[in-house]
């Protein structure tokens, strides 16, 4: 079997409907040369036999990884996806997030032996969300700024991601903005060594920067962000986030800091738990 150019490892806990259409935006790629793992933290079996169901019609390899459910666990099966993933080059994203055609060939155009990317995504409100279909989504319609502000898309979220396009604009807007390049789960990707060499996501991590930990310890272990938040898009589906609880970001900010100040590489609860080497 041929090895892919890209593993997609992409995130999912009890949504088969916006999972479905972020499968579906994977479906319109201009480019093939990938496999798609849902790295999927527990969900009851509808996920399981949405994607049985759908497998058979997608153009790209479909593979599922699951663990029981016990709360937030992310990061822990984030971990099974990057060991599950056969490419060199691993792009992550979430099932809530439904990407542009570019999507895989901007991550893989701009990649850069030690350094990890980090793209940019466009959040919808619930009633814009609902209108993103298939037809939709095959037309590339759920990117296009003109058809999302005629379908509701309120000023203050309309984005400069979607306008601009492959070519001078993107290249001028990643150069001079302001916000620097992080891990960020929803759009982010790297080279599957640097990810072991770090030993991945911590699993003591909950919801709130869990994603930016990683980035965090990469950056400490040579691995520079490279800022693609206007080249690599997609659009975030509205949802609610019922297994949020405050102590969850308090909790991984205290693990956040312990890296930062000990300029930590290594975590010793991630791909593999214990002390490096």
């Amino acid at each position: 079997m041929t090895t892919p150019a890209a593993s997609l490892v992409i995130s999912t806990y009890n949504n088969t409907d916006w999972l479905q259409r972020c499968l579906w935006g994977y479906a319109q790629q201009d480019r093939m040369d990938f496999e798609l793992v849902v790295a999927d933290d527990g969900s009851g079996p509808a996920t399981r036999e949405m994607l049985e169901a759908i497998a058979s019609t997608l153009p790209y390899p479909l593979r599922h990884v699951w663990h029981e459910d016990a709360g937030f666990r992310k990061c822990t099966i984030l971990n099974r996806g990057i060991e599950d993933a056969r490419a060199d080059y691993l792009i992550f994203s979430d099932g809530d997030c439904v990407p542009r055609a570019d999507f895989v060939s901007q991550h893989l155009r701009l990649r850069e032996p030690g350094r990890y990317l980090g793209g940019g995504y466009c959040k919808l409100p619930m009633d814009v969300s609902l209108k993103i279909d298939r037809e939709v989504i095959t037309r590339g319609l759920h990117t296009d700024l003109d058809w999302l502000k005629a379908n509701g898309l309120p000023r203050k979220k309309r984005s400069l991601k979607l306008w601009a396009r492959p070519g001078w604009r993107e290249r001028l807007l990643n150069a001079t903005t302001p916000t620097k390049p992080r891990w960020a789960g929803n759009n982010a990707s790297g080279w599957k060594a640097d990810l072991v060499r770090v030993n991945g996501f911590d699993e003591r991590m909950t919801y709130g920067g869990e994603d930016l930990e990683l980035g965090e310890r990469l950056a400490n272990a040579g691995v520079t962000g490279k800022q693609i938040r206007f080249s690599a898009v997609c659009i975030h589906l509205d949802h609610a986030r019922g297994y949020v609880k405050p102590e969850m970001k308090a909790a991984n900010q205290k693990i956040r800091d312990a890296v930062q100040a000990g300029k930590l590489t290594w975590t010793e609860y991630g791909l593999v738990h214990g002390p490096k080497g």
